[in-house]
């Protein structure tokens, strides 16, 4: 007898193809492997320079793309939207009647089992429905911005006072959505326990993991001077964008100072953009750029050195690098999600002239260096595949199902 699949419609805040960021590569790689148990329509925002032919992979899986554009953040509109609604700008940068118009029509249409939601701030467009929602929230977005907030430095902080009441907008409706949700989902434990604190409600757990192709055992030629790389990254991302220029004002000038012929490499997308904007230039030894071949730059890299003031989920570019044998040395919030033991399977310090200290100590013994991205490799897979965590997706969305029997999908009255 043929098995009945779960009919499933996924709203998610981008396209999640190509990869180019955490959540993208969470996404795709989840939507990737339940083709198997479900069918899948997705509902997605995308910008203006993406293309159709960039769906052709995710139509391999998915039964249908339904896609609004969102446009740029910093629009006059949406600040003067986010400025007099209940809204912070976070949730004004999404909130579109087209978007909710087009789910509305699709779910008043089709018989589906739930809706997933990635990430709380798309809630607004999901109109009342009896269709069960699962809400994965793939970091704490309060919890990020509010960091950024109370570190902001020069002119800058003069701005403090009013994104203070933006976060305060932020924490409110986060964790409102947390507790109407119908199953609330974290990618981490430590978030997994915060959010059961806050909400006062259980919380399922789908982990990060990392795809089987970064798992192989390939013999790739190091760089032949010692190459440092943070990335690769989405350097939109207010977490990359504080990691980096940590990196670049405190950290390297002192790995530069103690091995003359070391290099660095700033990897991602959006990399030259950021980075020159903040005033940074390219020279002899320090390069960044967009890279077509991730693995290729983990496993050719010698360490990854990753100074993140906040944590939150958890860093898909850590699972891949330490894939590819690749040893990952950042600081207590960088390896918040990951179970990795400190000197073992990753390196952690502190502050910044203790990372710059076991970044020369590792530069300078790569057997070490060896041991450790072979350790972190074993870790992550024993404990982080796409395929473990899509088992645990499956049978969240079994038991999300029976909340909705008959399948019915029609907006409440």
């Amino acid at each position: 007898m043929r098995k009945e699949k779960i009919k499933v419609l996924m709203v998610t805040p981008y396209l999640p193809y190509p990869p180019f960021s955490g959540g993208q590569t969470r996404s795709f790689n989840l939507i990737k492997h339940l083709v198997g148990d479900c069918q899948i329509t997705l509902a997605s925002f995308i910008l203006p320079d993406q293309s159709v032919s960039q769906m052709k992979e995710l139509k391999k899986y998915c039964r249908r793309i339904l896609t609004i554009e969102r446009g740029k953040t910093w629009t006059a509109k949406k600040i003067f939207f986010a400025g007099l609604s209940p809204y912070p700008l976070l949730v004004a940068n999404y909130f579109s009647p087209q978007m909710r118009r087009l789910i509305a029509q699709e779910i008043k249409k089709e018989r589906y089992d739930l809706v997933h939601v990635e990430c709380f701030y798309l809630m607004p467009n999901i109109p009342t429905r009896k269709v069960p929602v699962v809400l994965v929230d793939q970091t704490i977005e309060f919890a990020v911005y509010q960091h950024y907030v109370d570190t902001l430095k020069g002119k800058l902080s003069l701005l403090r006072p009013l994104l203070k009441i933006d976060v305060a907008k932020i924490k409110f409706w986060e964790t409102y959505f947390w507790k109407k949700a119908d199953c609330l989902v974290a990618v981490s434990k430590d978030d997994q326990r915060l959010m059961e604190k806050i909400a006062g409600r259980k919380v399922d757990l789908v982990l990060n993991g990392v795809d089987d192709r970064f798992l192989q055992k390939r013999k790739v030629k190091k760089y032949s001077l010692p190459t440092v790389l943070f990335g690769v990254a989405n350097f939109k991302w207010i977490q990359n964008k504080e990691g980096v220029v940590n990196l670049l004002k405190y950290v390297w000038p002192l790995i530069k100072k103690e091995v003359p012929e070391a290099r660095l490499y700033i990897a991602g997308k959006y990399a030259r953009e950021f980075l020159s904007r903040a005033g940074f230039r390219e020279n002899e030894a320090v390069r960044f750029g967009e890279v077509e071949n991730p693995e290729e730059v983990y496993r050719r890299s010698w360490i990854l050195v990753a100074p993140m003031g906040s944590g939150g989920g958890s860093r898909t570019k850590f699972f891949e690098a330490m894939a590819c044998g690749l040893p990952v040395v950042t600081t207590p919030e960088g390896i918040e999600g990951i179970e990795a033991k400190n000197n073992r399977e990753v390196i952690v310090r502190n502050n910044f002239s203790q990372l710059a200290q076991a970044a020369v100590e590792l530069l300078r013994n790569p057997q070490k260096a060896a041991e450790i991205g072979e350790k972190g490799r074993e870790l992550v897979a024993r404990k982080y595949s796409w395929k473990e965590s899509t088992r645990h997706l499956l049978k969240i969305y079994q038991k999300v199902k029976k909340l909705n029997p008959k399948g019915e999908n029609n907006e409440k009255s």
